[in-house]
């Protein structure tokens, strides 16, 4: 007899231990001067994303051999499994090089299409957020939640770069959204949509996102009682793009941008 698929909660608390592997290996070279390799997209890469990366997936191969996997660094296999772990092993890398501790390792786990799971792990912080459907969202084992506020004159907004945004053409939402909100912060990468989700930020915007970026963080930021969607306000991971709110200000933020 075969045994039973395991639940949500279990597929979670195995993608935190997933994580914390991968987040043990990165604070190894965490402010060693490790040097980054520049990417075709002009994104680096460093030995730490390569070895969290490969550790990750022998570990979902050893227990879950028909599952597919999409990493970063590592790309596609066993295309066409209704699971799929969606691995990031350092989101924040320019922040890991420079050695500023706001990166995290995120695993997302997809059964037929849906996010199911979401874990982002941020090493130099020893903080674990986590999420599975229908469970609800920690931070450390604590119930995590979305802030409460319903005004954007009161929130906090945070975007990775500004920079960017201008490049994306999305300069003149950025001034709008800094214009009407009461702080603004560069508090980046997965930290600044951790921060929404934790109820520490009201507003998180990336102009440009990949699936690896976005996997963990829908579920989490669901589960947390907030939003996560690209710019349009269609919840998915990918739509090349993400803004994750509490919820409530979600409609302000659409029609500002």
């Amino acid at each position: 007899m075969s045994s039973p698929e395991p639940t949500p909660r279990e597929l979670c608390d195995w993608a935190q231990e997933l994580a914390w592997q991968a987040g043990r290996i990165t604070l190894g070279y965490f402010r060693t001067g490790v040097q980054p390799e520049w990417k075709s997209d002009a994104s680096p890469v460093t030995i730490a994303d390569r070895q969290a990366e490969e550790h990750m997936r022998q570990m979902i191969k050893d227990r879950f051999p028909a599952h597919g996997i999409l990493g970063e660094e590592y790309g596609m296999v066993n295309e066409g499994s209704p699971w799929r772990w969606i691995l990031d092993p350092i989101d924040g890398t320019k922040s890991f090089v420079q050695g500023v501790p706001l990166y995290g390792v995120l695993v997302g786990l997809e059964h037929q299409g849906v996010p199911v799971v979401g874990v982002c792990y941020l090493p130099a912080l020893d903080e674990m957020v986590a999420a599975a459907q229908g469970e609800g969202c920690t931070d450390n084992g604590r119930r995590a939640h979305v802030s409460a506020l319903e005004e954007l004159k009161q929130a906090a907004f945070l975007c990775n770069n500004p920079q960017t945004m201008q490049a994306q053409g999305r300069g003149a939402a950025y001034d709008r959204l800094c214009a009407a909100t009461r702080l603004q912060r560069g508090w980046g990468d997965c930290y600044g949509h951790i921060l929404v989700a934790t109820g520490r930020a009201e507003v998180m915007v990336d102009p440009v996102m990949n699936a690896w970026d976005c996997a963990a963080l829908l579920p989490i930021l669901q589960e947390a009682g907030g939003s996560f969607t690209d710019w349009q306000g269609m919840p998915t991971i990918h739509g090349g793009n993400a803004i994750s709110t509490n919820g409530k200000l979600l409609p302000a933020v659409l029609e500002l941008i």
